[in-house]
């Protein structure tokens, strides 16, 4: 049975996509946190000669994104210079992405890994599926501010061009920020939209995927849930076993991703973060994106799905597939056993 078969305990579990306070991470603000000696500290690994690298990770894991960002304020107020530059300058590949990731602003950064996905000949449609599918209405907002304050243009209108088709037609309704936020489930509204799904896909020849992207683009987290259920017993396939049977490419992946997360966000990052390491080399910037993006959201909830769904817990998987000082950093954020 695998977990996303498992419909039991739907309707009662927690989401990640609508919770308000994000107390399942597992980086924290330290107590007693001095922001001057944070400075000094950062400053004697960085100037001179070489890089005191075992510094920035102890200063930079062990303290939350509001005291990095306050750190960086001070930095630039004692040095004239930006923290971000120094790191840059001092640092290298995947250790220097992780380092300027950790002093980024959340909203931001998720800003920065879309104009990354976009940028350039071909769009990383994997990024945006994953940003997209696992934000809540009110990241995505911030990140579109963002977006519009680091570009001066409007992300939606920059995605337009970027993508098409009826997976540009998903992403970019998920690109709005605009999910139903209502917590009541209406139980004749999901059985109608189970049914209406199970028309649209496996009961007729050819697939409606509008209909698809209507349902689960636009209704609530809870509401999704009841649907899934529903569907279940009209069809006795799960939803995602229909997307998966009635469609592919990059819609199939975006529609997959949605029903994954409406499901539990921390299993559906658990399993990108195990395709990330799995196979010959090792996908950094999904690992990096992942780590430092959910550290302070439910990295927890990841770490305790990535056993359940591999037998094997994450940190003895970053153990053997990162290494040096990126690995190490990477360890510190995700925390020990």
């Amino acid at each position: 049975m695998s977990v996303w078969d498992d419909l039991d305990l739907l309707l009662d579990s927690p989401s990640s996509l609508t919770v308000t306070s994000n107390t399942r991470g597992t980086v924290k603000d330290k107590a007693n946190f001095k922001v001057e000696e944070d400075v000094s500290a950062l400053r004697k690994a960085m100037e001179g000669i070489g890089t005191t690298e075992k510094t920035l990770i102890e200063v930079l894991t062990q303290r939350s994104n509001a005291q990095r960002l306050l750190i960086a304020q001070a930095y630039e107020k004692a040095t004239g210079r930006k923290l971000v530059a120094d790191l840059e300058g001092d640092t290298q590949g995947d250790f220097e992405d992780l380092l300027v990731a950790l002093v980024t602003s959340p909203a931001v950064y998720d800003c920065q890994e879309v104009i990354k996905a976009i940028k350039g000949a071909g769009t990383t449609e994997s990024t945006l599926t994953e940003i997209f599918a696992s934000r809540s209405n009110r990241q995505i907002k911030a990140l579109s501010e963002a977006y519009l304050a680091e570009t001066g243009k409007s992300m939606i209108h920059d995605l337009q061009s970027e993508v098409s088709g009826d997976y540009g037609k998903a992403l970019l309704i998920l690109a709005e920020g605009k999910r139903d936020e209502s917590t009541n489930v209406d139980t004749a509204k999901a059985k109608a939209d189970a049914k209406a799904l199970y028309e649209a896909g496996e009961k007729k020849w050819g697939t409606d995927e509008g209909k698809f992207i209507d349902i689960l683009c636009h209704r609530s987290i809870p509401q999704l849930r009841q649907t899934l259920v529903e569907y279940k017993n009209i069809s006795k396939k799960t939803l995602q076993e229909s997307i998966e049977s009635e469609m592919s490419g990059s819609l199939e992946s975006l529609l997959v991703a949605v029903v994954k997360c409406v499901k539990t966000v921390p299993a559906y990052l658990a399993e990108r973060l195990f395709k990330s390491m799995k196979g010959a080399g090792t996908t950094e910037s999904t690992l990096t994106r992942i780590l430092v993006s959910r550290s302070e959201v439910d990295l927890l909830d990841i770490r305790a799905e990535y056993k359940k769904l591999f037998g094997y817990s994450l940190q003895s998987q970053l153990e053997s597939e990162v290494s040096g000082s990126y690995g190490k950093a990477l360890k510190h954020l995700c925390g020990q056993d």
